[in-house]
């Protein structure tokens, strides 16, 4: 098992620039090599009076997957909404009912990274995929914004 960056606590990060939870667009990890047939994991905690979140992997100017986990965001209650931002524009949104998601409590994202998809797995077994619509079979970039506080992430 390799971290790639554990937080806060016991901070480690290896190879990676990283830039702390408490800066006002939240956790960025550049420089990462998160390829097809590897899994990254994300562990973290909602905080008690969530109202989304927000994980992005991409990388420096693209976003392939945007996971927006909303408690209560936008008109959405208890959706994982997940989009692609590529060239500037927003494609089309798909909403997911599975939400295992707590305020106040921790979380854990497993994101297969597949040839043609992602597969977004959580610990309560409920899943969805979403498609690799860049269709890379690299990204370097992280990003994880809004309600939420990031303990751990690991890519193996």
């Amino acid at each position: 098992m390799q971290w790639l960056a554990r937080l806060p606590g016991n901070r480690k990060v290896t190879g990676l620039n990283f830039t702390p939870m408490n800066c006002p667009w939240g956790m960025i990890v550049k420089n990462m090599s998160f390829k097809v047939g590897q899994t990254l994991t994300l562990v973290g905690t909602a905080k008690p009076e969530a109202s989304h979140f927000a994980v992005n992997i991409g990388d420096e100017t693209d976003i392939t997957i945007h996971m927006n986990p909303r408690f209560d965001h936008e008109g959405d209650q208890n959706t994982v909404v997940c989009n692609s931002c590529q060239g500037g524009s927003w494609c089309e949104e798909q909403r997911e009912t599975c939400f295992p998601f707590q305020q106040g409590e921790e979380f854990k994202i497993s994101i297969t990274f597949n040839p043609s998809d992602f597969l977004v797995s959580f610990t309560d077994g409920s899943s969805f995929s979403f498609p690799n619509r860049m269709e890379k079979d690299k990204y370097s970039v992280i990003n994880v914004d809004g309600d939420a506080r990031i303990t751990g992430i690991e890519i193996k």
